[in-house]
């Protein structure tokens, strides 16, 4: 700036920078010795994770899961220190990626050994896992494949909600899948919800039978019955459709 941009004349403003600073100086406080810009930051650095799998902090390299690299998509991770070790992360208040020792060398590769091992293999035995416990696995299938693009680093947890809503909605299972594809919504937590709601609509349905019975047959008092609405209601609510 000393050299070059200090002493031209900016075109918008149409001043010199050294001018303009001279005035604006006056008017400027120290900042407090208590705030540091690394410690206020910190939490908030990125780097780029490279197609080797590899992110650089401090001409050094450290290495992430593999295929934590995404051909398309966001390659932006989050990175703190806390003493000697470096915490990666793929958002900044979420999932760590990988803890490493900080190395204070130069040009040094610091890497796992457990970063090599293709993680997706476990995620594929998961996936046929969830979808023969559909009775339409051509469906179930579309749907994992769909969820696991819309979500890429976090495919796991979402196939941990799909089987916990398996596991405690069976019998509606299939078809809030069938909504969700009608529906499109690519979410374990939509096929979760749908699929509690219909079990919610059956559990209601089975109570007011007997309860309607009872009240024609030994009293005169109306039945009045709770309105339920139908599924497409709260699909559209999830689409943000109003």
């Amino acid at each position: 700036m000393k050299r070059t941009g200090n002493y031209n004349v900016q075109h918008t403003t149409k001043k010199r920078p050294v001018e303009v600073h001279a005035l604006e100086k006056q008017h400027l406080t120290p900042v407090s010795s208590l705030l540091s810009f690394e410690s206020n930051l910190v939490n908030s650095i990125t780097r780029t994770v490279h197609k080797d799998n590899i992110i650089r902090y401090k001409s050094n390299r450290y290495s992430v899961p593999l295929g934590t690299y995404r051909p398309r998509g966001d390659n932006t991770v989050y990175i703190e220190t806390q003493g000697e070790e470096l915490i990666i992360r793929a958002d900044l208040q979420g999932e760590i990626l990988a803890k490493h020792s900080i190395c204070h060398g130069k040009g040094e590769l610091i890497k796992n050994r457990q970063h090599t091992r293709d993680r997706s293999k476990g995620i594929q035995a998961y996936k046929e896992t969830i979808v023969r416990q559909f009775k339409d696995q051509d469906k179930a299938l579309k749907f994992v494949n769909e969820v696991a693009l819309q979500y890429p680093r976090y495919v796991r947890d979402q196939f941990q909600v799909i089987q916990y809503a398996i596991t405690h909605f069976r019998l509606q299972i299939d078809e809030a899948l069938a909504v969700c594809i009608k529906e499109q919504l690519w979410s374990a937590n939509d096929l979760r919800d749908i699929a509690q709601h219909l079990t919610r609509l059956k559990e209601e349905k089975d109570v007011e039978a007997p309860a309607s019975i009872e009240a024609k047959g030994n009293s005169p008092a109306t039945t009045v019955t709770a309105v339920t609405r139908d599924i497409e209601y709260y699909t559209k609510i999830m689409r943000g459709v109003s």
